[in-house]
């Protein structure tokens, strides 16, 4: 981490929660105007931003900025998180103009984790400025959609540049269920699979390095 700095802030949304959130900066010269705006996993399970600071320090020691929150109920954040994350759109929403408004950029990436990424995904086309999504371990799958299948239809078919990455052994999607979803979806779509790694694994530190790098590359055909 030595090679950026973070910084807190508070974002208040359009329902007067306030979140708490971080951005991470290169030291050194900023590479690109994009901002990158990271989704964590379900606050129910314990989710919150904490656990996506290694992939943010990651993009900032690339030269990108990076934003992480906490959502509605998780970490320092007011309010109460709810269970099918359609209140935390609000908190997406509210992030992104605060990064438009705060950091002088009109090109933000979306990242969703887990179930941040169904979250993230109903929020890109709502965000003008997001110019592009990308889902760590998109949760598909049949229990899931009990509590997520309403977001699916927004991000497939959204017509922005979507990049969806997975764990082969993921225990909440199978491949099977993963590319069925993606023949349905508009625009440019791309899928990475990790080999061998699960749900809550892929989640871990241990992969934060390679997220990175695919996102990286993802960047730099936008």
């Amino acid at each position: 981490m030595s090679n950026c700095t973070v910084e807190s802030f508070t974002v208040e949304t359009s329902d007067g929660v306030k979140l708490h959130t971080r951005l991470f900066k290169p030291k050194e010269e900023i590479k690109d105007n994009l901002v990158v705006v990271l989704v964590h996993p379900f606050s129910i399970l314990g989710g919150f931003q904490g656990l996506l600071r290694g992939i943010a320090a990651g993009f900032a020691d690339k030269g990108y900025r990076a934003v992480t929150f906490d959502m509605r109920g998780a970490g320092r954040s007011t309010g109460r998180a709810s269970l099918t994350g359609f209140a935390e759109i609000k908190d997406v929403d509210a992030v992104c103009k605060w990064v438009c408004e705060n950091l002088s950029t009109d090109r933000i990436l979306l990242v969703g984790s887990s179930a941040g990424a169904p979250i993230a995904g109903s929020a890109v086309d709502q965000i003008e400025q997001v110019v592009g999504y990308v889902s760590l371990g998109y949760p598909f799958g049949l229990i899931s959609s009990i509590l997520f299948g309403r977001h699916y239809k927004a991000i497939l078919k959204s017509p922005k540049p979507k990049l969806f990455v997975m764990g082969t052994r993921d225990g909440f999607t199978s491949v099977k269920q993963l590319e069925s979803k993606l023949r349905s979806a508009s625009g440019r779509v791309e899928k990475h699979l990790i080999e061998g790694a699960g749900h809550f694994e892929m989640e871990g530190p241990d992969y934060d390095a390679r997220m990175v790098n695919l996102i990286s590359e993802f960047i730099a055909s936008l």
